[in-house]
C-alpha cells in the first residue's frame, strides 16, 4: 500500500557524505519540528531539547552497525556486491542481498544453487529465495550457505565494509555509521535517526529533565521494494525500559522514539492497551493502516524516499496531514535526505495514559540470558 504522502525527491537533496565532511558537527544538521496545531519550525539538531518537555522519555537504539558489505564475483566472472542482513536462527545460513558494484542496483537474475566467490577464498551458495522460496529466479533476498572458519561475523570484521548506496560520493569508514549509543554489533545498516546525537545534546537533555532509556533492535538491509513485506528483525526491550515507558505514560508525559527501529521494538513489546513488558525475539510487526502505534507519542526520524514503507509508519503515528506538511516544508527548505542528512521531530498528540505503571506481564522468553542475549547476527 502506498503512503498518502506523495512527493518527488530532487536528486540534489541527497546527503552525499557525512556532515563532518561538509564542515558540520554531527549535532549541527538541521532539524524540522512538525507539531500538531502549530506551524512547522526550523532549527538545529543541537537545540532539540528546547522542543521537548521535562518528564518526556526519549528511547534510543544501542545496536552498533556491522561491516556488512563485501565485493566478490559470480561464477561467470561478473562482479557482485553482497549485503549481509542476518543469520537465520538455528541454521547455518544467512539472509543476503545481491547488488551490482558499489550497491548501485539489485541483481535480478540470481538463482538457487549459484556460487559466489568472496574474499579470502570463501564461497557462498545461494540456497533459496527469501522469504518466499518458491520465487526462484529474481528474488531480492536469498538464503545463503557460507562456511567460514571462525564464523561469518569475524570474517566480515576483517574483509567487510559498511553497506552504502549510489547516492554517496565516497565510502565513509565504519566509525561514521556508529551512533553515540552504539554498543552491541548486529545492525546491517545504521539506525540513522540516532546519528545526530552527541554528548553535548545528551547533557542538555539531562539538564532539561528529559530522560533517556535504551533498547536494541538490529536492522536488516533497508532497500525494501514496493510490495515487499518488512523483514523480521531481532529486538530486545529490557525491564528498566519497559518500566520507564509505563511510568512516563502514567505521569502524563510523552514517549519519544529515536527512529523507526525504536518504534518497531516498542510496539512489538506492547499489549493492546499500550502497556509495555520486557520482551525479546524476532519481530515481523508492520505499523501502518490498521495498526497504529500504541506506545510512541513522538518520533525523531530522518527523511525517507517517496516509496519507502517507513512513510506508512510515520502516517500511522502522526497522520497524513502532519507528515505531508513536514515533507512539504522539508522540500521547500532544501533539507538533506538519507542516512547522513537532516532530521525531523514529529509531535502529533498528547501522551497516552496508563492507570498503573507497574509491569506485570512476564518477558516472553523468560528471565535471564534466554531473552536478554542476542543471537549471532
Amino acid at each position: 500500500m502506498n503512503p498518502h504522502t506523495r512527493f518527488t525527491l530532487p536528486p540534489e537533496l541527497a546527503a552525499t557524505e557525512p556532515p563532518e565532511q561538509r564542515g558540520l558537527a554531527r549535532d549541527e544538521v538541521r532539524l524540522l519540528v512538525a507539531e500538531a496545531g502549530r506551524t512547522v519550525r526550523h532549527s538545529s539538531f543541537r537545540d532539540i531539547g528546547s522542543f521537548l518537555q521535562p518528564g518526556d522519555l526519549m528511547v534510543v537504539n544501542t545496536s552498533a552497525t556491522r561491516a556488512s558489505a563485501v565485493d566478490g564475483l559470480r561464477a561467470d566472472g561478473r562482479p557482485v556486491t553482497v549485503h549481509f542482513s542476518h543469520r537465520v536462527p538455528d541454521v547455518d545460513e544467512w539472509v543476503v542481498e545481491l547488488r551490482t558494484p558499489q550497491g548501485a542496483a539489485r541483481v535480478h537474475d540470481a538463482r538457487p544453487g549459484e556460487l559466489l566467490l568472496l574474499p579470502r577464498g570463501v564461497t557462498a551458495t545461494l540456497q533459496a529465495a527469501h522469504p518466499d522460496p518458491s520465487r526462484g529466479v529474481g528474488s531480492r533476498l536469498w538464503l545463503a550457505h557460507i562456511p567460514v572458519e571462525g564464523g561469518v561475523p569475524g570474517w566480515l570484521e576483517r574483509v567487510g565494509r559498511p553497506i552504502s548506496y549510489g547516492h554517496l560520493r565516497t565510502r565513509p569508514p565504519l566509525s561514521a555509521y556508529q551512533t553515540v549509543f552504539a554498543r552491541e554489533p548486529g545492525s546491517a545498516e545504521m539506525p540513522s535517526a540516532g546519528r545526530p546525537f552527541s554528548p553535548r545534546v545528551l547533557a542538555d537533555l539531562t539538564r532539561l529533565g528529559v530522560a533517556v532509556a535504551e533498547l536494541t533492535l538490529h536492522t536488516g538491509v533497508s532497500s525494501i521494494e514496493a510490495g515487499e513485506p518488512a523483514p523480521a528483525e531481532w529486538y530486545r526491550v529490557p525491564p528498566d525500559t519497559a518500566q520507564q515507558v509505563n511510568t512516563t505514560h502514567a505521569g502524563g508525559r510523552r514517549v519519544i522514539a529515536v527512529g523507526t527501529t525504536v518504534t518497531r521494538a516498542l510496539e512489538s513489546a506492547a499489549d493492546p492497551r499500550g502497556r509495555l513488558a520486557p520482551a525479546a525475539g524476532w519481530t515481523e510487526l508492520v505499523l501502518g493502516p490498521g495498526r497504529a502505534p500504541r506506545v510512541v507519542d513522538g518520533l525523531i526520524t530522518g527523511w525517507h524516499e517517496p516509496t519507502a514503507s517507513h512513510l506508512l509508519l510515520l502516517e500511522a503515528l502522526a497522520g497524513p496531514e502532519l507528515v505531508g506538511r513536514a515533507y512539504a516544508a522539508a522540500l521547500a527548505g532544501r533539507y538533506r535526505w538519507h542516512e547522513f542528512g537532516d532530521s525531523c521531530l514529529l509531535l502529533p498528540q498528547s501522551p497516552r495514559q496508563l492507570v498503573d505503571p507497574v509491569v506485570t506481564r512476564p518477558a516472553p522468553y523468560g528471565p535471564g540470558p534466554s531473552w536478554s542475549t542476542a543471537p549471532d547476527l
